[in-house]
């Protein structure tokens, strides 16, 4: 069975990430989802002008969206170009779209973007993932166990 490949293979050109939803969010679950653009918003991309960070995905009449996301506008095409925040439409299968709707239902869940990137066959694809709200105290014990990692690996990199 061939390896799955995942967005930090070579492959792989990560456009925009969301570092701040892991820290703001427990991610349960993620899915690997298609986005409709427009032809001057891949040209946009391409020159890795997009940010993902205040955005988030919504399920509306069955169809899944990805809300407030920036791509910024491509200078040549500014007579036919797009609109920077405007809602864009997440292809996924209906059972998958329904899971995420379940799971967003429930209390404090909601569906977050996390990092946007070209596949190897050069499509633009979105992982979102399922995520529950961090309290502060969750928060800053992500922030002790990281100062702790990086800690260690500094004392294995001087010591081993």
């Amino acid at each position: 069975m061939a390896k799955k490949q995942t967005p930090e293979d070579k492959n792989y050109k990560v456009i925009a990430e969301n570092r701040r939803a892991r820290f703001e969010y427990a991610i349960e679950d993620d899915l690997e989802v298609g986005i409709m653009l427009m032809g001057s918003e891949v040209k946009s991309l391409r020159e890795g002008q997009a940010n993902i960070a205040e955005s988030y995905c919504e399920v509306k009449d069955g169809e899944l969206w990805l809300v407030n996301a920036h791509v910024a506008t491509y200078a040549p095409a500014v007579t036919w170009g797009h609109e920077e925040r405007r809602r864009r439409k997440l292809l996924a299968k209906r059972g998958e779209i329904a899971k995420l709707w379940k799971a967003a239902d429930r209390a404090g869940y909601t569906i977050v973007p996390l990092v946007m990137y070209f596949n190897h066959r050069g499509i633009v694809k979105l992982k979102v993932g399922i995520g529950k709200g961090k309290n502060v105290a969750d928060k800053r014990e992500t922030s002790a166990k990281r100062d702790w990692q990086r800690q260690k690996a500094r004392l294995l990199k001087e010591h081993g």
